[in-house]
């Protein structure tokens, strides 16, 4: 289907061509009628060849191509097109092109994507492209270099809303325009019922943020006017689209409220005028993605319309994730990188940029401690495993840049920007990013572009550091060597930096702007009692400053989290941490020593029983939402994988006791006492130990746990928890889906359904994975969910199928979908035998097996059987570890 465009392809185009224009019309007048497949799409583009005479092609993932037509000539489909591309011979020196064909609407995500509202019937569409998904809807040249100016026209049924980039300038009916003319064959709904959009050409821009929203939405519109810093005043319009069944959840005046903070913070961090007119943000169903930056209209997964009751860490992630988006306008459509290499360009400073504007436009208190707690966690996690590659990565093709919106691309760039602030000062980094944007606007960047701006900005060649920061691979350790005297004061301090490229082999020694702080027991508080800035630059620095000084219970390293790196403890700081991490009263503080002791676990250097031991100790002292949302998560996760199978149970059921304790305990209708609910019906799947207490809380006996809002996500995780102990029965679980008949409640019942420990179900859940085509995305995600639930005997004959199918898979499936079913149907969960080494294990000898027997199958594919290869070994590897020392024994 040649659909994988390489980097190299891409650069001769792009030496070839300057493309001027698109105008785009797309009939979405069927959509609504089920049987209808596809859509007509028609494109003309023109643009300039720098060496007439030669050849080009145009991207289209079409259904069928019903013509095209090159500078008044038409071409024979038959002989231009070849899968996915579009030969277009004899170029001249200016061209216009145009393609009609079918396209096809989606259900994976990708493209045009199709759903049908559970509640009320309605269908809405709506367009998702990064990387390169746009040639699933119109014929283009489908790289980021090559932006031009899009002018849109959709016809669709007339009751509905249609929006896109541009503002809307007109709409009329469909019989007006003889549409049925206009567009030769296919399926139209041209006539009666049937309108016409048309849309203001846009600013230059990439494919990939085009976007196409239509459907019966609900909409909510407001503006903003800001003064500029030249005096003048910039007035846009907002809007604000979800589907109608979720209208009475849309909280439509925080949502702007946010926006127009964020609009205020960016113009004056920036001080470059929003460029793209309107600003609307379409909330939309079965969403791949957090969001998607589309100029103009953005777009965001509805899981952020909350239906239930919401906690503060719930309502701060979205507004992360709005002011993300925002800063978009500005890193990545404004100015956008060349190829997928430089990634980051947008992601890193989008990720360091969302969690710096709810810290001073919100007025967050904890924008940070989620970042360390969750974004920078994620980075530790991605950097450590076998596909770790530099934040400025080698991407050889579309493949590969699909597989690299990961970790190190988001939020191990952001974490190294925020060392980079406090490395060269935050004044010459929106310095440089304000002569970034002028230089660059409306134009492609490369890593020597920014760099030349942080150079003139720094007065500083920033060129070393970008070399040990952005083009190395692998995460720093920083660990405290210390001497101390017979009246326990420091005799000397040295900070020991442990770094190696695990994909070069090579020293890759960072320059760290850090803290020490200095933590002692004090009334029962675990207090800073001093800071040390200090500059680490080599193996090893000597911190001459704390010579001297009384030794503290807690030295750590990198408190404020400044920098990028693990941190190990000395062992007083150690001890301390395990019996009084909760004790800390710094919050930022507390999620740098929580993620230290977490990678501490995940690295099989302390066992999850100590891990488990500290959380139990730490959380009931959390007062951070987020912060023990994500204790908790970790303890179970360690308790399933890392421990034992001979302690599992014990400790399985000690850590419910503790978090069922918790629910009781929590202040009523506090959003703490939800995460403990949350938590509670986690560690359910599990056991069914408090299965009597979920089934209280379902029939409405509030009295159990007062205060607590049993309403429909909480709902569903506590069916979900009775179904996977087989405690839940058909019946019960279609009565629930009657009662909450959306598109949530939906994935809710198929989750459930497919947690009941019963192998015919288990067998009809992996047929419907690997084989069906009904499934869209979100329920193909919830059937996985599902059949992962249960006793590992009824997975152990899948092992051998799974991997000989998956080549098929990833053949016949478009990638989202695939690296869904690939990842999520990898059998990871598996307990370590006695005597058994953890690479001998026969999962992990199964997929060494498969590795050896694919070496030329696509590299995304053999990424996520090494990736899932990787979890599945350290978690066999953190099963040997033995406790160190029993934790409530310590301190």
């Amino acid at each position: 289907m040649n659909e994988n465009l390489r980097r190299d392809e891409a650069a001769h185009r792009s030496t070839l061509l300057s493309v001027d224009s698109y105008e785009v019309h797309l009939d979405l007048g069927a959509a609504a009628d089920p049987n209808v497949t596809g859509f007509l799409s028609r494109s003309t583009v023109t643009f300039s060849c720098a060496e007439p005479g030669s050849e080009t092609f145009l991207d289209f993932i079409a259904g069928t191509v019903h013509s095209v037509t090159l500078n008044g000539r038409d071409l024979d489909p038959a002989l231009v097109v070849d899968g996915a591309r579009i030969t277009l011979p004899g170029l001249a020196a200016n061209n216009t092109v145009t393609v009609t064909g079918t396209a096809l609407y989606s259900r994976s995500g990708e493209g045009m994507h199709r759903f049908t509202d559970p509640a009320d019937g309605e269908t809405y569409l709506y367009t998702q492209y990064e990387p390169a998904d746009a040639r699933r809807v119109f014929a283009n040249f489908e790289q980021p270099d090559l932006k031009a100016a899009f002018t849109f026209t959709v016809s669709a049924p007339a009751g509905w809303t249609v929006a896109s980039n541009g503002a809307e300038t007109a709409a009329e009916t469909a019989r007006e325009t003889a549409l049925e003319t206009a567009l030769d064959g296919g399926a139209h709904g041209g006539g009666d019922g049937v309108a016409v959009w048309h849309f203001a050409p846009t600013e230059r821009i990439s494919t990939y943020i085009t976007a196409i929203l239509a459907g019966p939405y609900f909409t909510a519109a407001d503006h903003w006017t800001g003064t500029m810093s030249d005096g003048s005043l910039l007035e846009v319009p907002l809007g604000l689209y979800c589907r109608a069944s979720l209208a009475d959840s849309f909280d439509t005046d925080t949502i702007f409220d946010v926006t127009k903070r964020g609009l205020d913070y960016f113009h004056s961090r920036f001080d470059y005028p929003y460029p793209f007119g309107k600003y609307e943000q379409a909330f939309v169903p079965e969403y791949n993605l957090g969001a998607m930056e589309n100029p103009g209209l953005v777009t965001f997964t509805e899981a952020y319309i909350f239906r239930s009751k919401a906690t503060h860490d719930q309502y701060e992630a979205r507004a992360n994730t709005i002011l993300h988006e925002m800063a978009h306008m500005w890193f990545g459509d404004l100015v956008t990188m060349f190829w997928w290499d430089d990634l980051w360009l947008k992601e890193s400073f989008a990720d360091y940029m969302g969690a710096l504007a709810v810290a001073e436009a919100t007025g967050s208190a904890t924008s940070w401690v989620s970042f360390a707690n969750r974004r920078k966690a994620w980075a530790y996690l991605q950097d450590q495993l076998p596909s770790t590659h530099p934040i400025t990565a080698d991407i050889v093709d579309l493949e590969a840049a699909k597989q690299n919106f990961d970790g190190i691309t988001y939020a191990k760039g952001a974490s190294v920007l925020k060392q980079l602030v406090a490395y060269a000062g935050s004044e010459a980094f929106f310095a440089a990013a304000r002569a970034y944007f002028r230089t660059h606007a409306f134009g492609n960047t490369r890593l020597s572009d920014l760099l030349a701006e942080l150079t003139d900005a720094t007065g500083q060649d920033m060129t070393g550091w970008a070399r040990q920061w952005l083009q190395t691979s692998g995460v720093p350790l920083l660990g405290a060597e210390v001497e101390v005297d017979d009246d326990g004061a420091y005799r000397s301090v040295l900070i020991r930096q442990d770094a190696v490229d695990p994909v070069t082999g090579e020293s890759a020694l960072r320059p760290h702007q850090l803290r020490l702080g200095l933590y002692s027991l004090s009334g029962g508080a675990l207090v800073r009692t001093g800071m040390v800035e200090v500059r680490v630059d080599g193996e090893v620095t000597d911190v001459p400053e704390l010579v001297g000084t009384p030794q503290p219970d807690l030295l750590l390293i990198n408190d404020d989290d400044l920098t990028y790196a693990k941190i190990s403890f000395d062992d007083r700081s150690l001890a301390t941490l395990l019996a009084s991490v909760g004790h800390l009263n710094e919050p930022l503080a507390r999620a740098v020593c929580q993620a230290a002791l977490w990678s501490t676990t995940r690295d099989a250097a302390l066992s999850a029983a100590d891990y488990a031991g500290a959380v139990q100790l730490a959380a009931p002292l959390e007062s951070g939402v987020g912060a023990l949302q994500v204790m908790l998560r970790n303890a179970h996760y360690a308790v399933e994988h890392y421990a034992p199978v001979g302690e599992r149970a014990e400790l399985r059921e000690q850590l419910f006791g503790f978090v069922v304790d918790g629910l009781h305990a929590a202040e009523p209708a506090s959003d703490l006492q939800l995460v403990w609910a949350r938590a509670a019906a986690a560690l359910g799947l599990h056991s069914g130990t408090h299965s009597r207490l979920f089934r209280g809380l379902l029939d409405g006996r509030e009295t159990i746990v007062p205060g607590l809002a049993v309403d429909a996500e909480l709902r569903w995780l506590l069916w979900q928890a009775l179904a996977a102990q087989n405690q839940a029965t058909g019946p019960e679980l279609e009565a629930e889906l009657d009662r909450d008949r959306t598109a949530a409640g939906k994935a809710g019942f198929t989750r459930a359904s497919t947690s009941v420990p019963d192998q015919a179900i288990k067998d009809k859940a992996w047929q419907e994975a690997v084989f069906g085509t009904r499934l869209s995305n979100e329920l193909l995600s919830a059937t996985i969910a599902g059949f992962a639930e249960g006793p590992g005997e009824l997975r152990v004959s899948y092992m051998e199928p799974y991997f000989a199918e998956i080549g098929r898979v990833w053949d016949t499936m478009g990638i989202e979908m695939a690296s869904r079913i690939v990842r999520g149907l990898f059998p990871g969960s598996q307990d370590l035998a006695t005597g058994v080494p953890a690479q001998e294990h026969r999962v992990v000898l199964a997929a060494d097996a498969w590795l050896a027997a694919n070496p030329s199958s696509p590299s995304a594919l053999r990424r996520i059987v090494v990736e899932e290869r990787d979890h599945l070994l350290r978690s066999l590897r953190a099963q040997e570890k033995r406790s160190w020392p029993p934790v409530r024994d310590a301190g």
